[in-house]
């Protein structure tokens, strides 16, 4: 059978189990049910399984019946605080709470692939890092990991590194999407409180109005970002809360708004933390008033290997055909702390089309919607494609250091 027919008869378990996983949505990195539920299907696998110490990740490593490298497989596992509107049967049971990314998917493939590189141990060359990480959603689980030694947990450096992240729009079902380089952008979040001196609305003289202010350096914001970025290397500040004052006739003592900065290269990335502070700090002086500003850094550029990528995607043309497979022209939006793994190993993250089987991709709802929805019909393929990725590297890693060992010998004779 090939491994698409044998992840198949995978189907009807990683259903039940995206779908317990879906019921039951937790936020962060402590995920205990979700946890034990990812234990249990992993239970009777030739699989050295590590919980987390601090966190509720696990850790499982599959020894290959054959020497050789190393891969690393990863699925996050944590939902959103959004109230589920969905309409699925299989709804949230939990009030805001919702596995509106996918994650759920993520875990439940993964696990798919742990089953289907476990019926194949005994010829894989070499051993696979299976990585249920909690966190993703702004909680840094990645990092968090690697402290906690994920990537150590072969015993021997990482060959390369995978993961698939399903989306609910815009790819249609089943189709398989990445690029080298940049794939996905940096995240930050710029805080700033504006600290002024209330007073009556009919006497803005005798106060020191943060209003004002706080909307100059919205606008300041963006006409800075579009004059100092390369249109081709762009950054986008978004702000998204904007507080101030609880009544139309007074002054408040303080204005307050939040942002998210996104940025395409690490270079931008370094740029804008530095600047985005000084500028409305800067403002905030001009009007004799004082800015207290937060800039937390989240995630890196989201960088993609070249080789790495260019063999998933040949690894995926290969199991699913040609036309399931397509090169993006430019990065997505949105951020992944798979970032940090990427930037100690070699490695790709691609993505998968789970829109709803009979749904216009370009409409249906978005990934972090209350109203997303993802096809599980996908996680057959997920699995398939995860496992193939992981034995395919393995396999790659060993034809090269075997031939390196008969160049060396053959200089060797030579001599």
């Amino acid at each position: 059978m090939s491994v698409l027919a044998d992840a198949e008869e995978l189907r009807d378990d990683l259903v039940a189990l995206r779908r317990s996983l879906h019921r039951e949505p937790e936020l962060g990195l402590e995920l205990p049910r979700t946890q034990e539920k990812v234990l249990t299907a992993l239970d009777g696998l030739p699989l050295e399984i590590t919980p987390g110490r601090d966190i509720g990740s696990v850790t499982a490593v599959l020894r290959g019946g054959r020497p050789g490298g190393a891969v690393l497989l990863r699925g996050d596992m944590d939902a959103l605080p959004v109230q589920e509107a969905s309409g699925v049967d299989y709804a949230s049971r939990t009030d805001g709470r919702m596995h509106a990314c996918g994650h759920d998917l993520h875990t439940a493939g993964l696990v798919g692939a742990a089953r289907l590189l476990s019926a194949r141990r005994e010829t894989l060359q070499g051993d696979v890092v299976f990585m249920f990480q909690p966190g993703e959603e702004g909680h840094n689980g990645a990092g968090r990991m690697i402290g906690e030694g994920v990537l150590e947990a072969a015993g021997k450096p990482l060959d390369a590194a995978y993961a698939i992240h399903v989306s609910a729009n815009r790819v249609p079902q089943g189709l398989v999407v990445s690029r080298p380089g940049t794939v996905m952008t940096a995240s930050d979040v710029l805080r700033v409180t504006v600290r002024g001196r209330g007073g009556h609305g009919s006497e803005p003289h005798t106060a020191a109005d943060p209003v004002p202010a706080a909307c100059e350096m919205v606008t300041a914001i963006h006409s800075w970002t579009s004059r100092t970025f390369d249109v081709f290397d762009p950054v986008v500040v978004s702000v998204g809360r904007f507080t101030a004052g609880a009544q139309h006739n007074v002054i408040p003592e303080t204005a307050t708004f939040d942002a998210t900065v996104r940025s395409y290269s690490e270079a931008h990335h370094e740029r804008l933390a530095e600047g985005l502070p000084r500028l409305v700090r800067s403002i905030a002086a001009a009007h004799g008033l004082h800015a207290e500003v937060d800039y937390e850094v989240l995630y890196p550029v989201t960088v993609n290997e070249p080789g790495e990528t260019g063999f998933a995607l040949d690894t995926a043309r290969e199991l699913l055909g040609d036309q399931q497979v397509w090169l993006s022209p430019q990065p997505a939006g949105g951020s992944e702390d798979f970032a940090f793994v990427l930037q100690q190993v070699p490695g790709a993250m691609l993505l998968l089309g789970a829109a709803p089987e009979g749904s216009d991709p370009a409409t249906a709802p978005m990934n972090h919607s209350p109203r997303a929805v993802f096809d599980d019909a996908v996680l057959p393929r997920q699995a398939a494609l995860l496992g193939e990725l992981a034995a395919g590297r393995l396999s790659r890693t060993a034809a090269e250091r075997l031939s390196a060992a008969t160049s060396v010998s053959g200089r060797a004779v030579g001599c």
